[in-house]
């Protein structure tokens, strides 16, 4: 998670909608497959490390982020969590780069030095924003370099020597939303200036819109149309 966005949602990031919602997302689309060590790439926060060991059976992860001050050890739900700058030796059964990618100028070549040092079986559970045409102010406040479709993160993770396992837009039924609140903020002075398009809603807006998500939950493998985020679970062969 962006630490900018940390300091806009505060102490109600778990509450909030969109990371809500990611959160589960995140947790069903790793199911089954092996996650006893973790390596979280760009963790910010660590808000989706800290919410796979307390909701699986996840044991220990190594959290990586150029902004941390130090290196320092941790515990969250009594397992251990390390935080790092820079990248050190770790074996890890599964990655997370949740919204990374689209800040690197490099994204193969940043992706495939962190494949490459890794077992084969390891997975990749990676997302980005998604679909050019929505750029914005929000982009800029957040530094991204890009935005993703499916094919071009597809084609990023064949290049780095993984294979797909699943992939798919999240977030496909607040997207219409989305799109006319992007497309309305490009022909205002507002959009000029970067910020970011997350805020805290009303308590029963924050509802609802997690109650549409949750229905998005059950189908979200089979949306290849259009979403907010790409979403790809991939394994190194």
């Amino acid at each position: 998670m962006d630490l900018k966005e940390t300091e806009i949602l505060g102490d109600g990031i778990a509450d909030h909608w969109y990371y809500s919602s990611k959160a589960k997302m995140l947790e069903q689309v790793i199911g089954p497959i092996s996650k006893n060590k973790i390596l979280d790439i760009g963790a910010g926060s660590a808000f989706f490390s800290k919410h796979l060991l307390k909701n699986t059976s996840a044991q220990e992860c190594m959290c990586l982020d150029i902004s941390y001050p130090e290196n320092t050890e941790g515990t969250a739900y009594g397992k251990p969590i390390h935080f790092y700058r820079d990248t050190v030796p770790y074996s890890a059964d599964l990655v997370l780069l949740m919204d990374v990618l689209e800040h690197i100028p490099d994204d193969v070549a940043f992706l495939k030095s962190h494949v490459d040092p890794l077992p084969s079986g390891t997975h990749f559970l990676i997302t980005v924003p998604a679909f050019q045409f929505l750029w914005s102010s929000h982009d800029v406040f957040l530094e991204h370099q890009r935005r993703y479709t499916l094919k071009r993160l597809e084609k990023v993770v064949l290049e780095c020597g993984l294979i797909p396992q699943k992939q798919f837009y999240f977030y496909g039924l607040v997207f219409p939303l989305a799109l006319i609140t992007r497309l309305a903020d490009k022909f205002s002075s507002q959009d000029q200036v970067p910020r970011s398009k997350l805020v805290k809603h009303h308590p029963i807006i924050n509802w609802l819109l997690k109650k549409i998500c949750s229905l998005e939950l059950h189908l979200m493998g089979m949306n290849q149309v259009a979403g907010l985020s790409v979403v790809c679970l991939a394994k190194k062969p």
